[in-house]
């Protein structure tokens, strides 16, 4: 992952220019090191690729360059993904990602992993979400106010689903370290 890594860092820096709420289309190849025992990509390199993918966004609409001016960086909150079909090798994807949205402390991206089908129009073959937010290097959390401030005012069709915010809820981590459960009891 670290080579593509850095491939799509230099691409990304040819790649068009795009508005901070345009949708991000970022194209890979099924590498043999993506896949598991069953010849198909690794659930894990799912959310690996996705990572590239965001980081793509962030340097083609401009966001990176503010971020690294202010001393900010992304970090993932949550993720869920779904899948609809395999990827297996020498297959090539595009990875087609948005912001969807904000809630009072975060920012939301819409991801989905596209191949054309046989009338040429992209089919998902698999979709996921983020729910990240952006920290300072000289420490704390960028509110969503100083995001919005830096990048300018979301559109209006920017809105997050009320299942995905539901989700988020559920899916937060306690804020105290509480003793887990035990199922071997």
């Amino acid at each position: 992952m670290f080579f593509r890594t850095l491939l799509h860092a230099v691409l990304s820096k040819f790649g068009p220019r795009l508005g901070h709420f345009d949708v991000t289309r970022t194209n890979f190849v099924t590498m043999p090191t993506d896949l598991d025992i069953l010849r198909h990509m690794n659930n894990g390199v799912y959310l690996s690729i996705m990572d590239v993918a965001r980081f793509d966004m962030l340097h083609r609409t401009g966001v990176w360059a503010i971020f690294q001016e202010r001393g900010w960086y992304p970090v993932v909150v949550s993720e869920t993904i779904s899948f609809r079909k395999s990827l297996t090798v020498g297959q090539k994807f595009t990875v087609e990602s948005r912001i969807l949205g904000f809630d009072e402390k975060a920012v939301y991206v819409e991801q989905r992993f596209v191949r054309p089908d046989a009338d040429g129009s992209p089919e998902i073959y698999s979709h996921g979400y983020i729910r990240g937010r952006f920290l300072k290097r000289t420490g704390g959390v960028v509110t969503i106010d100083e995001l919005l401030e830096a990048i300018g005012v979301a559109p209006d069709n920017v809105s997050v689903p009320e299942w995905l915010l539901e989700w988020s809820r559920n899916a937060a981590a306690p804020a105290t370290r509480a003793p887990a459960p035990s199922i071997w009891n």
